[in-house]
């Protein structure tokens, strides 16, 4: 079964509107854990928009109590990030090519440009004993270059397939996604998605075979506006099931 990450973003982010420390971002993750949830993602940027540094130095240590749970990182490697990286030793870092002032992550990574200063990169977050995954593009040429940098895994990034979906047009865009991952499998890369996936588009995109990871927060939280958080992590785990092939 495809595993589903939540990120907790757009948690901190209410949390920030006002100075009263509610909602918890380590309680939503308790939350989320207790319901099924089998790794938790944030995404801290330089300017802490949302999480924060003492975010993730928290969840670190909430989650050492929960080792099957796993830790996902994402951002682009400026100190800031490395820093927290090497003091909280995460499950797996998730490289993002964003720029600070990004309003949200919106392309993956160009290799042929970033691959050289990318690989000094990867093997220090490898000798922490983190897993590496890159942001990319579904680009499925792009999937044997990742894999030469040391990339450990590649998230693709999904909000081309959820623009096509929501048009009623994901056909295509599906089966690019399709050929993307099975180009990442070929060069000895896991695949993980995110960015945009809803419980609507999930149905069809968790059906991409061998997709390990699935990172969820905007929708999600979204969601459990309406359902509360438990039930919507349910949710999700509910369509990641149905999609899941029978044990053989």
């Amino acid at each position: 079964m495809t595993k589903l990450s939540v990120n907790l973003n757009k948690v901190a982010l209410l949390r920030n509107t006002r100075a009263l420390g509610i909602p918890s971002v380590t309680k939503a993750a308790r939350i989320c854990i207790a319901a099924g949830a089998q790794g938790i993602t944030v995404h801290p940027r330089p300017d802490e928009r949302h999480i924060r540094a003492a975010d993730v130095d928290e969840l670190a240590v909430l989650l050492r109590g929960f080792p099957q749970v796993e830790f996902n990182i994402e951002g682009n490697p400026f100190p800031p990030y490395m820093e927290l990286a090497r003091r909280t030793k995460p499950t797996q870092c998730t490289l993002v090519p964003d720029s600070p002032e990004a309003f949200t992550s919106d392309h993956g990574w160009d290799l042929e440009r970033d691959g050289k200063k990318l690989e000094p990169v990867i093997a220090e977050l490898h000798s922490l004993g983190a897993r590496v995954s890159l942001f990319m593009d579904a680009e499925p040429d792009a999937m044997a270059v990742a894999a030469r940098v040391g990339a450990d895994r590649v998230e693709l990034y999904t909000e081309p397939y959820a623009a096509a979906h929501a048009r009623g047009d994901a056909s295509a865009s599906l089966v690019r996604f399709a050929a993307s991952a099975r180009a990442a499998r070929d060069a000895g890369l896991g695949v993980n998605a995110g960015h945009d996936l809803n419980l609507d588009n999930l149905v069809e995109f968790s059906t991409i075979p061998g997709l390990l990871e699935v990172s969820i927060g905007h929708a999600l939280v979204a969601d459990a506006l309406e359902l509360g958080l438990y039930a919507a992590v349910q949710a999700y785990l509910r369509v990641l099931r149905r999609s899941a092939p029978p044990p053989s």
